[in-house]
């Protein structure tokens, strides 16, 4: 029976080869060849070897007549394949595509995929080549018509028609299944799960999980087949496939019905959900968080995972070296991923790891509290805050003061699980949590503007009412603030400050100490070494308001007024014994004020031919009058003379002389002299890192404000050894401020001078930023690492367009 067809459809092929009036009824003695073996399905293996290569001949020949038709209704596999062959051959790509547009309109793919699952391709390279021409198809159209392809290739509109087309096979497969036959749903996995790894989930996927979504709700034998459907995906492409579907699930109880448990019988969708997708990614929302840990809660078989994961997290959480080599953003998701596991925890669970939870919150909010960054530190507090009402649901609870926005409340919402099907905390949470936090303030109000009658014995209430008419009110109307006059001399503000007991006088002092040296500097240089020693260790007697700022502008105000003795004195102390961290932070912040405000100009702008403007030249004292008479003449004439070009006034930008020039090197080099020497109670290289990061910054910016100043190059080169040194330190407050410091070298010495002096530490500096670019951990210093080789790169410009 079979030498029949076969016989036929080589005849035909052999009338198609020849051409002519015969090609015609080669067409209709194929049809007739495969409608006699039982139809296309039916034919053996030697009968569509002899139909692939009628095809192949026909797609060559293309005679008059429906010829396309053929294409229809021969297999659809060797169909696609002998397609995809012509499209690749010369002077036929188009009509080939116009055959293969049909092809997918007319529903072809899905009688593929379902022909395959009824009967798998003999060998497995036939199969992996189907695979590659359906998943492929719209890369090998438009290459081949190179860019001219029929919309239905475009891969947005391609990848949704065959997800369609898979959601028409496994409805057959449905159907089989409940008719007692069996069939394989290995290709489809197959085609997911290389769609997937191909970077197109959100196109599938947007068709394929709505749908199973709904098929899945109340029938478990739709359950069974998405079970299988992922389940049956090869390991190569598991981890494309599982974060898909984690990714656009609307929902926990969702996500469990489409997967069931993968994780627990698939070793590698384990380590994708509770590894890769937890611990070495963090670029996934809050929702995929929440849909992922909910999945794995939902089930009793999946909730020692949860556990595990906890675990895993927290030993990542109250690692030091974590917390010092990965970005804030990976922290940050890490301790979302804490508070979600925390929120699925049941209260034997809580029981059984109750020492492990309280060990890892001791180990973890200590590592976090040792930051420079305050995001990481309010991180810390907030997650050991929850940890800690956790484990201790009856007693004394962990309480911190931070700033409470709108991060700290999305943070403690995440305690507090979401109802099925939600997958964003809403806004009722964070309301709550306002409300809550509003509460005791609230109350007091409510308590000041209507105050509750206690509960009393009548008589004792009545007895309380005639003892306050008794009493008869003061009148105070007429009363006045006693106000304690300042003192107006310098030596009389340190009699105060050093010994007196009155602390209204004190704090009437310590108010008026700045405009006092501002408006005495002469009298300030005789005190300055002395009174600067005074407000290092001045500490607050009574509640000032603004204390610190208070002292910090006197500070600043005696070092302006006399620089060099002040500045020598305060960097001294920087390094020496007995001093807490914060008066050492003190110290920076007055110099690096003192330096702003000396390397600004003085003068606010002045206006040119104004009457209203007088002439006063004072001398400054000790200087040589013979030296300023041609000023004070010029002066003189300004003022003497009219002029006719009448005009609005101009403003002149305020101007004047670079005070900070003649200083700046009495600020710089003291500060960068001692840094590796540990003493007793401060090291910087150790434990005291954050004064380092912030001494950093401060040498940055001094270098900053020592632009057009004489000592600015010999302190690059100081400050570029400096940056050398300290290349490598873990913390990465600290190296965004070596990165400031390069910035403020290239901004403030002048370009000849770094290409003729400092080019060698120059060139190692740009080996070292390239490194950081490529690998520092932290987004802040790979962004400052990347302008500075900008800058560099414009400086060489910069350089070579100047004329030898």
């Amino acid at each position: 029976m079979a030498e029949g067809p076969e016989r036929a459809l080589r005849e035909a092929a052999a009338a198609l080869e020849r051409g002519g009036p015969g090609a015609a009824a080669a067409l209709g003695a194929a049809r007739e060849a495969v409608a006699a073996a039982g139809g296309p399905a039916a034919l053996g293996e030697r009968e569509r070897a002899v139909l692939g290569a009628f095809l192949r001949s026909l797609a060559r020949a293309r005679p008059a007549g429906e010829w396309r038709s053929c294409f229809l209704e021969a297999p659809p596999g060797l169909a696609l394949s002998v397609l995809l062959e012509a499209l690749a051959a010369p002077g036929c790509a188009r009509e080939a595509a116009e055959v293969l547009e049909r092809f997918l309109r007319e529903g072809r793919v899905p009688a593929l995929l379902w022909e395959l699952c009824q009967a798998p391709a003999g060998s497995p390279e036939l199969q992996e080549a189907l695979l590659g021409q359906i998943v492929c198809l719209p890369d090998h159209v438009s290459n081949k018509l190179q860019g001219k392809n029929p919309p239905v290739f475009f891969p947005q509109n391609y990848f949704p028609l065959l997800g369609g087309a898979i959601i028409q096979v496994l409805q057959k497969i449905s159907e089989s299944l409940r008719g007692g036959l069996d069939c394989s749903i290995s290709f489809v996995s197959h085609v997911l799960g290389k769609v997937c790894v191909h970077g197109r989930q959100k196109e599938i996927l947007s068709v394929l999980v709505p749908r199973l979504t709904d098929l899945t709700k109340s029938d478990c034998i739709w359950q069974r087949i998405c079970w299988r459907l992922v389940e049956c995906v090869p390991d190569r492409w598991m981890e494309a496939v599982v974060l898909g579907f984690v990714q656009r699930a609307p929902g926990a109880d969702v996500l469990s019905r489409l997967l069931g448990n993968l994780v627990v019988k698939n070793k590698k969708a384990q380590f994708v959900v509770t590894q890769k997708m937890l611990l070495l990614q963090y670029g996934h929302t809050t929702a995929v968080l929440q849909n992922l840990l909910g999945y794995l809660a939902l089930d009793s078989l999946r909730r020692a995972l949860l556990i595990k994961v906890l675990k895993e997290l927290l030993e990542t959480w109250g690692s030091s070296s974590a917390v010092k080599h990965s970005p804030p953003e990976q922290q940050q998701y890490i301790s979302k991923a804490i508070l979600i596991c925390l929120s699925h925890l049941k209260e034997p669970e809580i029981e059984s790891c109750r020492q492990e939870l309280l060990t890892s919150m001791m180990e973890g909010v200590k590592c976090h509290l040792d930051s420079n960054l305050p995001q990481i530190r309010r991180l810390g507090m907030i997650v050991a805050e929850s940890i800690s009402s956790k484990i201790n649901t009856d007693g004394p609870v962990l309480k911190f003061q931070y700033e409470e926005d709108d991060e700290a409340r999305e943070l403690k919402s995440l305690l507090v699980q979401t109802p099925p099907f939600c997958v964003v905390p809403g806004p009722p949470d964070d309301e709550n949590d306002e409300t809550d936090a509003a509460l005791p303030g609230e109350l007091e109000s409510n308590n000041k503007s209507h105050p509750a009658a206690p509960v009393k014995p009548e008589e004792e209430s009545d007895a309380e009412l005639d003892s306050d008419d008794d009493l008869i009110p003061y009148d105070m109307s007429e009363d006045k603030e006693l106000k304690t006059k300042a003192p107006v001399y310098i030596r009389d503000c340190i009699e105060v400050l050093t010994g007196s007991e009155d602390v209204d006088k004190w704090e009437a002092t310590v108010k008026a100490l700045e405009s006092l040296v501002r408006k005495n500097p002469a009298a300030t240089r005789e005190v300055s070494v002395e009174l600067a020693k005074i407000l290092l260790h001045l500490e607050e007697k009574t509640c000032v308001e603004g204390f610190v700022e208070l002292r910090q502008r006197a500070q600043v105000a005696i070092l302006t007024a006399d620089p060099i003795p002040v500045a020598k004195y305060l960097t001294s102390q920087f390094y020496s014994l007995n001093y807490s961290l914060r008066q050492r932070v003190d110290i920076l912040d007055v110099l690096v004020l003192a330096a702003q405000e000396l390397s600004c100009p003085k003068s606010h702008g002045k206006t040119k031919h104004s009457d209203a403007q007088k002439t006063h030249i004072q001398l400054l004292p000790g200087s040589d009058s013979s030296k300023d008479w041609r000023r004070i003449v010029d002066e003189r004439i300004k003022s003497k003379t009219r002029r006719f070009a009448t005009g609005r006034p101009q403003v002149e930008r305020a101007s004047g002389p670079n005070e900070f020039n003649s200083v700046a090197g009495h600020f710089f080099f003291p500060l960068i002299q001692h840094f590796d020497r540990p003493l007793t109670t401060f090291d910087l290289l150790g434990e005291d890192h954050f004064v380092l990061g912030r001494l950093v910054h401060a040498l940055a910016i001094l270098m900053y404000l020592a632009v057009n100043t004489v000592a600015v190059t010999a302190m690059g080169k100081a400050l570029l050894e400096f940056v050398w040194a300290l290349r490598f330190h873990t913390d990465s407050y600290v190296r965004q401020g070596l990165l400031s410091c390069i910035s403020s070298v290239l901004l403030s010495v002048p370009a000849e001078r770094l290409l003729e002096d400092v080019t060698e530490e120059l060139l190692e500096a740009q080996s070292w930023l390239g490194d950081v670019v490529e690998k520092d951990p932290d987004g802040d210093c790979r962004r400052l690492a990347l302008q500075n080789l900008l800058l560099m790169e414009s400086l060489k410009k910069k350089l070579k367009t100047v004329p030898s």
